[in-house]
């Protein structure tokens, strides 16, 4: 007779609504019933467990896109999602891993080709604010900042981080002394500048001024290698880009800007000194240049020309050597 009456497997709307039950118990109790409390976190881990087998698969089984919708309507349903990033420094490391595995999983979720998740941080965008600040706790940093992450692959929810206060904060993330938080919060922000092209391009022309005084100030002339680097690599990619033509020509008419570059192009730092060159051949080749700028390149002709004259790839080149011989070629007929 026995397993003859083994319980029935839990639906995922069940599961989910069993997780949603658990958090709501450690929220309100948190700090008052501790050792019970204990226990419910330990029960969650395992149902987060259970919900990211459902979304991911596992060894045995792919996973099933009917059960998958279900989790995912049942899971938007109700206000789970904030309960979850609001008990999430409650819980023990593995759960934190998990519950970050099942948010970023969610975020791609289609119903009746609707990304549920989007809707549903449209109406709850306060939501957004907490996993930005979140970069100001050690313990949950990371886990905030790869949900952050996901959540911004929405257009609309970038749009509302790039344009927030919160905007202004990133400069000093990325400047945190913990490297692990400094590193996340560099590649949130970079996401946000380079994902959405229309939605960046406006951005940065509406908030032109601020923003590159601060990233010249705070991320270019950081006295951090990593944090020099990684700006430079990224003011690269922005100006770069084709959706920011307009920006791109605003930035290369400024005399300040290329002082900035030319000091860069000297970095003992190779790699600096690469990306730099990547920037400063944009001033060089703007047919408009301003009369300030023309002065400033003809006043240091010589220096340029011979920091370029020893400007060399460790590896072969062609399109890096054409671009050099094209910038000297330039300065030296001004």
């Amino acid at each position: 007779m026995k397993g003859l009456f083994k319980s029935k497997p839990r639906t995922p709307a069940e599961v989910v609504r069993q997780t949603r039950d658990l958090l709501i118990f450690i929220d309100l109790n948190w700090g008052t019933r501790e050792v019970k409390c204990e226990e419910k976190v330990f029960e969650l881990s395992k149902l987060f467990r259970e919900l990211k087998s459902i979304l991911y698969g596992n060894s045995e089984a792919e996973p099933v896109s009917e059960a998958c919708a279900q989790l995912t309507q049942e899971f938007f349903r109700e206000n789970t999602l904030r309960l979850l990033i609001t008990c999430l420094p409650k819980l023990n490391l593995e759960a934190r891993k998990d519950a970050t595995q099942v948010v970023a999983n969610l975020q791609r979720q289609q119903v009746h080709s609707r990304l549920i998740a989007s809707d549903y941080l449209e109406a709850n965008k306060d939501i957004l604010d907490i996993l930005i600040t979140g970069y100001e706790n050690m313990d949950i940093a990371l886990h905030y900042g790869a949900m952050l992450r996901e959540c911004i692959r929405h257009q609309s929810i970038a749009r509302y981080v790039l344009e927030s206060e919160y905007m202004k904060k990133f400069f000093d993330y990325i400047e945190l002394p913990n490297f692990d938080i400094a590193s996340d919060a560099t590649a949130t922000f970079k996401e946000l500048l380079t994902r959405h092209k229309s939605t960046v391009a406006e951005f940065l022309s509406k908030n032109y001024d601020w923003f590159f005084a601060d990233f010249n100030e705070k991320l270019l002339s950081s006295s951090n290698y990593i944090t020099k680097r990684q700006a430079i690599k990224l003011l690269g990619d922005i100006l770069l880009d084709r959706s920011n033509s307009v920006i791109m020509l605003q930035y290369v008419c400024s005399k300040d800007n290329m002082m900035i570059l030319m000091n860069l192009l000297r970095e003992s730092s190779k790699n600096i000194q690469i990306d730099a060159f990547h920037v400063f051949k944009l001033f060089v080749a703007n047919q408009n240049k301003p009369a300030e700028i023309v002065t400033i390149l003809v006043t240091n002709r010589n220096k340029l020309l011979r920091l370029l004259g020893d400007f060399k790839l460790d590896k072969e080149n062609e399109q890096f050597d054409a671009d050099k011989a094209q910038v000297m070629k330039e300065i030296a007929s001004l």
